[in-house]
């Protein structure tokens, strides 16, 4: 006989820890499980070592690697697997290096008593604050494997939304890039060849090619001075919107672009919708899952500032619709709808079809954004082209005229 120690969820989500003799781990947990018990860890009773004060380990893991890992581990529990063997075989086999070196001390934590979201939480580079809370939520609510499910469809729904977009942007972005280049060689190298042939002639040149001309020399001979400027203004830049006004500047500026402010705006308000959705749904409170989703939103201070205000209006007893409405930053349709779900008691679904309704929103944007920039980039690139040859041949027109003339 051996001794094990456990640790357990009972139907009603309290945690239980404890020591029972047994002839094998097997049948500790056979013993557990006919109890009605949900088992978070069991191992082989030994002397505790406090692991609060280890560095953590593993690194940042790809979106991937967490749905893998979200889905396998939710599937593994509600297959009666014990937490701690369902880590430990999900580890092993992990691909990725940082989620395998993550999940060993993990292991190690859970094994030694500590919660889940607590060991978790001992990683933030690989599982974010989101995922601690989520897991949290489900460990304390007895619902860890259906937690973990939501939380990978989440980061499954944000990882395709986000492969869309970078699809959408990058052959746009190649092309513009490739034909900047070929702009950029034949103003420093071609055009100086006729500037030389039409000053050897003397020729009265038209504003347009002395335009063409003068941009040539600007980046022939003074590309180093321009080079330093822009690292100079750069520089500059970033140490201005380090500060909370540069952020505030710099997330009004993109908000008010013409064509993509609104598309920016409708990918935040996207995701605050649906991350607070799957929070809810999950069983954090209101003014956990806003606590959530400012760090969620770290990088962005318009949407900070929105959460910091309606998390305090919240707390003073104002509803969450309400304490929206009052910042004015997210669109009307949103408060209304969310009212309404308050109202009927189905505020998550509400932001559910919210959700949905602004990913549809932003699928359009990428589909008609890919229509139309590939003309739009070909003539455009073309009528720079089409200036180019001009300013360079209106003289040479000139030349030949003069010369037809001289021969008669």
């Amino acid at each position: 006989m051996g001794r094990f120690n456990y640790t357990v969820q009972d139907g009603k989500g309290e945690t239980t820890s404890g020591t029972l003799e047994a002839g094998d781990e097997n049948e500790a947990i056979a013993a557990l499980q006919g109890k009605g018990y949900f088992i978070l860890s069991i191992a082989a009773a030994r002397s505790a070592q406090a692991s609060a004060g280890k560095s953590p380990a593993g690194g940042k893991v790809g979106a991937r690697d967490l749905i893998f890992f979200a889905e396998q581990l939710a599937t593994l529990l509600n297959g009666g697997v014990p937490l701690v063997r369902a880590l430990s075989l999900l580890g092993e086999h992990a691909q990725s290096k940082n989620l395998h070196l993550a999940l060993a001390q993990v292991t190690k934590d859970v094994a030694g008593g500590i919660a889940l979201y607590k060991a978790l939480e001992r990683h933030p580079q690989s599982f974010d604050h989101l995922w601690v809370s989520l897991v949290q939520a489900g460990e304390m609510g007895g619902q860890l494997p259906k937690v973990l499910k939501q939380i990978a469809t989440y980061t499954s729904a944000q990882d395709e939304l986000k492969g869309k977009i970078i699809t959408a942007m990058a052959y746009p972005g190649v092309l513009c890039a490739i034909s900047m280049s070929v702009l950029a060689f034949f103003i420093i190298k071609i055009v100086p060849v006729f500037a030389d042939i039409f000053k050897q002639f003397g020729l009265k040149l038209p504003p347009l090619t002395l335009i063409i001309i003068m941009v040539s020399n600007l980046l022939v001979h003074h590309l180093a001075s321009i080079i330093v400027v822009l690292v100079v203004l750069w520089f500059t830049w970033s140490a201005y919107v380090s500060t909370e006004p540069g952020q505030v500047t710099k997330w009004n500026m993109i908000f008010s672009v013409p064509f993509f402010g609104s598309f920016a705006k409708n990918m935040m308000v996207e995701r605050l919708l649906t991350t607070l959705s799957t929070l809810i749904e999950s069983g954090v409170s209101i003014l956990n899952a806003i606590s959530v989703l400012e760090g969620v939103f770290q990088s962005n201070i318009i949407f900070q500032r929105l959460l910091r205000s309606v998390k305090n209006d919240v707390a003073s007893g104002k509803s969450i619709s309400a304490a929206f409405r009052r910042t004015g930053v997210l669109p009307p349709l949103v408060t209304e709808m969310m009212f309404m779900g308050e109202e009927s008691g189905k505020l998550p679904d509400m932001l559910v079809t919210l959700s949905a309704f602004y990913r549809e929103q932003i699928e359009q944007f990428t589909r008609r954004f890919t229509a139309i920039i590939d003309p739009i980039l070909v003539v455009g690139i073309g009528g720079v082209v089409g200036v180019i040859i001009l300013a360079v041949f209106l003289p040479i027109f000139k030349l030949s005229t003069m010369g037809a003339g001289g021969g008669k």
